[in-house]
């Protein structure tokens, strides 16, 4: 993954693009907030070391993410009537 590329706008941000902070792989979801005070909620992709969601403000966004513009939307699901499949490649 040495193709990393720095967000520079955090409205930027898609779901269908991957992103690495900290070396973790995420997804974007949403952000909620105010205007001035807007959080960015991040998911880690399934078999990463972190499982829990991220929360992030505008500034750690803009110094801490990297897009991989190499995974692009390529992490799929696939709903059955028990289970949901996720696939990264």
């Amino acid at each position: 993954m040495t193709d990393l590329q720095l967000v520079r706008c955090v409205t930027l941000l898609t779901q269908s693009k991957t992103y690495s902070i900290d070396g973790i792989l995420y997804r974007y979801l949403k952000s909620n907030g105010t205007i001035k005070h807007t959080q960015y909620m991040f998911r880690p992709l399934p078999r990463q070391r972190k499982t829990a969601d991220l929360q992030l403000n505008r500034d750690k966004v803009l110094r801490k993410v990297y897009e991989v513009p190499s995974l692009y939307n390529q992490h799929q699901a696939t709903q059955t009537a028990t289970a949901i499949q996720q696939s990264l490649f």
